[in-house]
């Protein structure tokens, strides 16, 4: 009966310790909450592929610029666009254009991207979230994070280009900030 006892503690510790390990491993300068009507989002930046786009991200994140913004472009089985100031995708923040940090990181199901004009070095403040893969957007669109947690609430925005009752982001910051 010990014998079993020690297996199945073995086993255990085996399940338990990468999970305790991988929450540990979670850097909160490089993480964002973003809370959502139906819940929070947690998302991991990913500062070695676009450090430019994910510093933007987060300077504007601690200005509370993204609070209030709303989902304007959100297209069934492809992504939600967000971090427009005037809604309509035609806005931006006050801070310069970003240059493209393109990587080999490929556009996959939580897969954030900054948006852009026909002018790959215009993303600015806009970004979009994946709903499904999206290989055709590799190499051409700078990613800079994924979603960890809270897929479901992305999965739960209303549709539209623009919907016409858009959710929005009802509070953005950085996990080491967050009380």
């Amino acid at each position: 009966m010990s014998r079993l006892l020690s297996i199945l503690a073995i086993l255990a510790s085996l399940v338990i310790l990468p999970t305790a390990a991988g929450a540990q491993t979670a850097d909160p300068e490089n993480t964002l909450y973003m809370d959502l009507k139906d819940g929070r989002v947690v998302i991991q930046l990913r500062p070695d592929l676009a450090p430019n786009h994910v510093e933007r991200i987060k300077s504007l994140t601690r200005e509370g610029f993204y609070d209030g913004i709303v989902f304007h472009r959100v297209i069934d089985g492809f992504m939600a666009q967000t971090g427009d100031p005037t809604g309509t995708g035609m806005g931006g923040s006050k801070l310069p254009d970003l240059k493209a940090e393109f990587s080999k990181a490929s556009f996959k199901r939580g897969t954030l991207g900054m948006a852009r004009s026909a002018n790959p070095n215009s993303a600015n403040s806009q970004f979009f979230i994946m709903f499904a893969d999206g290989d055709w957007l590799n190499g051409q669109y700078t990613v800079f994070g994924e979603v960890v947690d809270g897929m479901d609430h992305i999965d739960s925005i209303t549709r539209g280009e623009p919907p016409a009752n858009p959710d929005k982001i009802v509070k953005m910051q950085i996990a080491a900030d967050a009380q």
